[in-house]
């Protein structure tokens, strides 16, 4: 039977320019894309953006901007993040506003209006725009501003609103829990939401007053209504699949196959709880696993416009554009995928990146690269190397556990088990001494150096999913038995 897999990112409100912990997340999703594909999966990556809803409406009235044209711009930007961070090629852009998703967004409404979970009713509440979330007086301070979105006082909403019957579901999301002991990644974030649910659910809105907020996915048979941002963005992750239309590929790979949802730690509930109630409730599948990354703060502080600290992948890439070259994206990568947490919170400044840079590309993987291959062309070395097929099977060639880290979703883990790799052939190097040794016997300097540049093969095969330009450009060298022309990454001066 074809294997099939199936991830997913969040979809990035659009009110901003993307920052470094958007592009995390899309890369890690990448990192698992990439890896499937290398055991013969075949792989469906969605990604895209959310583009509806009362902040983007608001702030596109502010810039004199129609919403669609307003969320245009934005759009691009994230969809350029693809070819900037070298994501995979085959990786699909679904936008909010497509028309395919909103008829499917309309589908799913219908569906779960039709099942009994959706009804309509007069209503007052606390709302933040800035996390599109209603808020329990818990959740504001004593100047009713949000707790996330610090200094944002909330609004209050009194009106007439359609409403999904998210508590009438608790037993059957409960009974889902039971049974799935890993569907929320890490643990820790899997036992809020098990906390959550126990506190008990609270049926919430899912639309509003189109005379009020017109920027959304109209509501099926009512006109005076929108659909609330959430419940529209939350069907693209089957909506980008072709449903309710293209029935073969949601089979394949929602319906027959393990979805994955990578989101952040602000999302976990919408994605582990309001989403796969959702699911229930329109009689589909639920998803496999929700895997969570923690934030990304920048000298110890929140990432913030007004602080001045976010950090821009597009300005990373373009500092290391004149000494990496082409392998500029993957200097990015190495670091959000090594010296961020799996799964914590992370701190990340330029200053850092530098130092990483230098100290493990610089210094550590681009100066092994050159050192083995100069010996390699120097002392004619001849080598076999390794297939494919064994290096992706557990054995001696590979770290103990590797392919298991990756499987549980803990990259970083699976990066130092690299790293400890690269550390090991430096080791030898310098211990065992081959240029010394080609003076008094090149046939054992041959078998040093030959060892050491089918273990850099190895290197360069385990990367491909991580920082796949740096790994095809050492696998390459190898193969070919060539010296870099130049450093694969320069210093920075």
């Amino acid at each position: 039977m074809e294997k099939t897999f199936y991830i997913t990112t969040t979809l990035p409100y659009v009110n901003a320019d993307p920052h470094v912990g958007f592009a995390m997340e899309f890369i890690r999703a990448d990192v698992v894309a990439r890896y499937k594909s290398l055991q013969g999966y075949d792989v469906f990556f969605n990604t895209g953006t959310d583009e509806h809803g009362n902040k983007l409406y608001t702030e596109a009235l502010k810039a004199n901007l129609s919403p669609q044209a307003y969320v245009d711009g934005y759009a691009e930007k994230f969809r350029g993040l693809a070819n900037l961070l070298n994501i995979t090629p085959s990786v699909h852009f679904i936008r909010t506003t497509d028309e395919h998703h909103m008829k499917a967004a309309q589908v799913f409404w219908t569906k779960v209006y039709d099942n009994g979970y959706i009804y309509k009713k007069q209503y007052q509440t606390k709302y933040c725009t800035g996390c599109e979330l209603e808020k329990t007086d818990s959740e504001v301070d004593e100047n009713d501003c949000c707790l996330i979105h610090v200094g944002r006082k909330v609004e209050y909403i009194n009106e007439e609103n359609y409403f999904f019957a998210y508590s009438r579901l608790a037993d059957k999301l409960q009974t889902f829990y039971d049974a799935h002991p890993t569907f929320v990644i890490p643990d820790f974030r899997y036992n809020e939401m098990k906390a959550f649910l126990k506190n008990g659910l609270h049926d919430f809105s899912i639309s509003r007053v189109t005379e009020k907020m017109p920027w959304g996915v109209p509501v099926p048979g009512d006109e005076s209504q929108v659909m609330y941002v959430w419940f529209d963005a939350l069907v693209n992750y089957i909506s980008t699949l072709g449903y309710p239309l293209l029935e073969d590929d949601f089979e394949k790979y929602w319906v027959r196959g393990t979805p994955v949802q990578y989101c952040g730690k602000d999302n976990t509930r919408q994605q582990s709880s309001m989403w796969q109630a959702m699911l229930i409730a329109a009689d589909l599948p639920q998803s496999e696993h929700i895997v969570v990354n923690g934030f990304i703060n920048s000298g110890g502080q929140k990432m913030s416009k007004s602080i001045g600290n976010v950090i821009n992948p597009y300005d990373v890439v373009a500092r290391f554009n004149g000494v990496a070259g082409e392998l500029a994206s993957d200097v990015l990568r190495y670091y959000l995928l090594r010296h961020m947490n799996s799964f914590e919170d992370s701190d990340m400044t330029n200053e850092s990146l530098d130092d990483a840079y230098t100290a493990n590309l610089c210094n550590g993987l681009g100066n092994l690269t050159s050192r083995v291959m100069k010996m390699v062309t120097n002392y004619e070395v001849e080598y076999l190397l390794p297939t494919d097929a064994d290096l992706l099977e557990f054995n001696d060639a590979v770290p103990e556990d590797f392919h298991t880290k990756i499987d549980q979703f803990d990259l970083k883990a699976a990066m130092d088990d690299i790293w400890r790799e690269v550390n090991s052939l430096d080791w030898l190097i310098q211990n065992k001494e081959p240029f010394k040794v080609a003076k008094t016997d090149i046939d054992e300097a041959r078998r040093i150096v030959g060892d050491l540049a089918i273990r850099l093969y190895i290197i360069g095969f385990l990367l491909q999913p991580f920082m796949p330009k740096t790994a095809e450009t050492i696998m390459g060298l190898v193969k070919e038995k060539k010296n870099p022309e130049k450093p694969l990454f320069n210093r920075r001066n």
